[in-house]
């Protein structure tokens, strides 16, 4: 939190100066446009010569002028993001990301886990790590938390990672570009889809054209303005180039349409891209990045996006009815545009697709290099090999305030291996279950992990602990949570490395049948070689352990009560089966009469 104090002391400082600079140039600007105005109207100076020199001057000394102060004007709003940055990551380490977007959008409507562990919505995940701005970013995030990733690839993004966490000025000057105009999938699609387009005008016929038109052309003006010609030939002469000329721009009109508006993100795709070219990094993950972005001719990407800014710049002159006209006219300007622009799809249409894919996977690791560097005492996991491997000291729950948060550390190794949690009401079975899963995904996308140490292997998360209704699907709680278990049930019989989390199994029908269906059910899992975790309140499952040994482990959260009734939870997790049950004394106090 220091860092981001001084930070936004520093940038808070550069504003000032900025400001009050910027004030100084707008007296400068007026100073110079009055003293233009003054010298343009007077009379002392004789010579015409002088005179002009003096106007010319001036009126380029305006613009320069104007031009510094356009470029304070970037340099003050990019300073205001960064400030916005910094108080945005100091909220967040003192529990305050709910205004961030919460990827809600990106919530598959039947997940393995998502919904359990709180991925996406308010207070998730995702909310909490996302420092994403591109649309397409946001959704390879989503993509991450949603689908486990190879080992390979997780340990090339921790390297990534790990790299990118103590660069902090490097990270939000990069977050801070794309905060401008964040790129969108649609301005992606139109650019790839004229990409994709047949060449318009590629004849080598239409470049000579371009050449011998203003030509003939600017000719024929000169022709006229030295009497050679009457007016109304040269009359004559416009018209008939002007009926061409927009002929031509019909054809491109479909080009310039599907590329209109696109250059305010094509900028900031021009930022993101030169800032990631400029630092060196040594990792492969970002290095292969760098590569990848590289035009046919080996140009950076950002020195090529600028040219496609540069010659979309020119289109848009075209917008200006007199511009148009005259540019059309004498010079086919939207040919020679429409020329530019073919030999620029010629040279990157091949690299175009990685700039985005680029940009995504830059701010996928810059949010979770964020993470790692607000989270120091967090760890990065082991990928082991064999399935199952869970070792984890001292996990807790990501979104829980360390100051709060009670770890707890928990060893499981092999296959057909079922731990069963009992424990009183709000004794922390839920939020243990939560803190593994939670890691897990974690884990498995390459992040840092709420965990002194944590070893995992490969596996899918199954989860079924949060079950609602479906008004729209007629669906009770009983029968929606069988089709979760049945989801389940279906990828262990298929032999699949999944590790499964269940809360409170079958608590929509009666006790005897909800405590023969999970004795069944455990007794399926262990049969197919699962692994799972089984919070209950039936303590009576725990005497499986007697018929299966090696295979069922018994945990609990227990609660102590003193003289007055008052409950105290410790929240950790214990060996053996909990003898102490809280839900009476519940009872009681809101006015139950227990006998």
């Amino acid at each position: 939190m220091q860092l981001y104090e001084q930070n936004i002391a520093s940038f808070s400082s550069k504003l000032a100066a900025c400001k009050k600079k910027r004030s100084n140039i707008a007296w400068l600007r007026f100073a110079v446009f009055i003293v233009t105005i003054v010298i343009a109207f007077s009379g002392w100076i004789t010579s015409h010569l002088i005179w002009a020199t003096v106007i010319i001057a001036g009126i380029a000394c305006f613009l320069y002028i104007v031009s510094l102060d356009a470029n304070l004007k970037q340099n003050m709003i990019n300073l205001e993001r960064l400030i916005r940055i910094n108080k945005d990551e100091i909220a967040t380490l003192g529990g305050d990301f709910y205004h961030r977007p919460d990827g809600k959008i990106y919530e598959p409507a039947a997940h393995s886990y998502a919904q359990d562990l709180d991925i996406f919505g308010t207070a998730s995940i995702y909310q909490y790590i996302n420092r994403c701005t591109a649309e397409q970013s946001c959704q390879l995030l989503a993509q991450r938390l949603l689908n486990p990733m190879e080992k390979t690839i997780i340990l090339q993004t921790q390297k990534g990672v790990k790299e990118l966490a103590p660069k902090v000025e490097w990270r939000q000057q990069f977050q801070a570009y794309g905060m401008e105009n964040p790129v969108s999938v649609n301005t992606e699609n139109k650019i790839v889809n004229w990409l994709q387009e047949p060449f318009v005008f590629r004849q080598s016929y239409w470049r000579l054209i371009c050449y011998l038109v203003p030509l003939f052309t600017l000719s024929c003006v000169a022709l006229y303005v030295a009497d050679v010609i009457q007016w109304s030939l040269l009359s004559l002469i416009v018209f008939v180039c002007f009926v061409i000329s927009t002929l031509l721009s019909k054809k491109i009109e479909v080009t310039y349409m599907l590329l209109s508006k696109t250059v305010t993100e094509i900028t900031t795709l021009f930022a993101q891209l030169n800032h990631l070219e400029a630092e060196p990094f040594h990792n492969d993950v970002i290095s292969k990045l760098k590569i990848n972005i590289e035009s046919k001719s080996n140009h950076k990407a950002s020195v090529e996006i600028n040219r496609l800014t540069a010659i979309l710049n020119r289109f848009d002159m075209r917008l200006n009815v007199f511009a148009f006209f005259f540019l059309n006219t004498f010079l086919l300007w939207d040919l020679w545009q429409m020329l530019a622009l073919n030999r620029w799809k010629e040279k990157n249409s091949q690299a175009v697709p990685n700039w985005f894919n680029a940009i995504s996977e830059a701010e996928v690791l810059s949010s979770l290099a964020a993470l790692s560097f607000n989270q120091p005492t967090w760890c990065f996991p082991e990928i082991a090999e064999q399935h199952f491997t869970l070792h984890g000291e001292d996990i807790g729950h990501p979104l829980i305030d360390s100051a709060k948060r009670v770890d707890n550390s928990f060893n499981l190794e092999g296959t057909a291996k079922v731990s069963l949690i009992t424990g009183s009401n709000m004794g922390g079975k839920s939020t243990f279950l939560r803190s593994i899963g939670v890691n897990v995904v974690l884990a498995l996308m390459g992040a840092p992990v709420c965990a002194k140490s944590f070893s995992i292997s490969p596996v899918r998360l199954m989860s079924s602990m949060r079950i609602a209704d479906n008004l729209a699907e007629n669906t009770s709680t009983f029968y929606a949570e069988l089709k979760k278990l049945q989801q389940i049930i279906e990828a262990v019989n298929r032999n699949e490395k999944i590790f499964i989390l269940l809360d409170e199994i079958l608590r929509g029908t009666n006790s005897l049948d909800r405590h023969t269906g999970s004795k069944a059910l455990i007794k399926q899992l262990i049969k197919q070689n699962a692994v799972a975790f089984i919070a209950t309140h039936d303590v009576e499952l725990t005497v499986l352990k007697n018929e299966y040994p090696n295979a069922i482990a018994n945990y609990h959260f227990d609660v102590q009560v003193d003289k007055n009734d008052e409950l105290y939870f410790d929240f950790k997790l214990k060996e053996g089966v909990c003898k102490s049950m809280n839900a009476s004394i519940l009872m009681k106090k809101i006015g139950i009469e227990m006998g």
